[in-house]
């Protein structure tokens, strides 16, 4: 999958200039989370990835890293969108246990479908249905913790909207996500656990100020189960500030605080996104 990726990475550099403008708004395709759809960092938005109109497709390809106290994380990702409705991605993601030496990883593949409404021009927000389907690479620290399973599917349903002059003149961003989860920590330590293999249904949100057509300055939080004994799971949240450079490229930097992770308390430090987009 990393060398998919990588291959989709390298279409969208050497071919930035292949779709031409199109009726989206800059800005309104999101940036690309660290699971590989639109939305922020960590939360997946109703909003499909790109600038692909009706009958057109847009390829985006990201790379992520988070860096706090005692790990990192590297993402990287590619989604292809059609018509303005469809979005389909995938991810790669390393999680470094600096501390404790080793490293986790995960492949996640991800499919979004538009159901209703705009992002801007309606009074209905735009809703759309996601799954995420996730498999860790290697299963024996999950399971020495207590996960059940190597391998998890993530539903949500996201709902996004903007609000036009609502803060000083500045339009405003807003975003709900419901989201139904056995995963721990994302994934990264496996699914479910040896007392429970019920889905959680957890909230995520996002809200952003738009400083100018094309740069945002929000917060994320999103609700994180807790079902591993070994160690406390926090839920998670940042403040980011994103530049869409053009309709091409987009920059994104966060403060971010992940809270406990793998008995490593107070988890806080940056997160850096690069995305390219055709």
């Amino acid at each position: 999958m990393s060398r998919l990726i990588l291959l989709l990475s390298l279409l969208v550099m050497a071919n930035q200039s292949v779709l031409a403008d199109t009726s989206k708004v800059i800005a309104t395709g999101g940036a690309t989370t660290i699971e590989g759809s639109a939305g922020g960092g960590i939360v997946p938005w109703a909003v499909i990835n790109g600038y692909a109109s009706s009958e057109q497709w847009s390829l985006t390809a990201m790379h992520s890293q988070v860096s706090v106290d005692d790990f990192s994380l590297q993402a990287i990702g590619a989604s292809l969108s059609i018509n303005n409705r469809v979005e389909v991605s995938l991810a790669k993601q390393t999680f470094d246990l600096d501390t404790m030496g080793g490293k986790l990883g995960q492949d996640i593949v991800g499919i979004k479908y538009k159901l209703a409404g705009e992002l801007l021009y309606s009074t209905l927000p735009q809703v759309s249905l996601g799954l995420q389907y996730k498999r860790v690479d290697d299963f024996g620290l999950p399971q020495a913790v207590g996960a059940r399973s190597d391998w998890g599917l993530d539903a949500y349903l996201a709902s996004s909207k903007v609000f036009f002059d609502a803060i000083a003149g500045r339009n405003l961003v807003t975003n709900l996500t419901l989201r139904a989860t056995k995963a721990n920590q994302t994934g990264l330590l496996g699914f479910g656990s040896a007392t429970s293999n019920n889905y959680q249904l957890l909230a995520e949100a996002s809200i952003a100020v738009l400083l100018a057509d094309n740069i945002a300055l929000g917060y994320e939080y999103r609700q994180k189960p807790n079902e591993l004994s070994f160690a406390k799971e926090d839920d998670w949240q940042d403040i980011f500030v994103a530049w869409f450079i053009n309709k091409h490229w987009s920059v994104v930097g966060a403060y971010v605080d992940l809270g406990s992770i793998a008995g490593f308390e107070q988890q806080q430090g940056w997160y850096l996104s690069i995305e390219g987009t055709l």
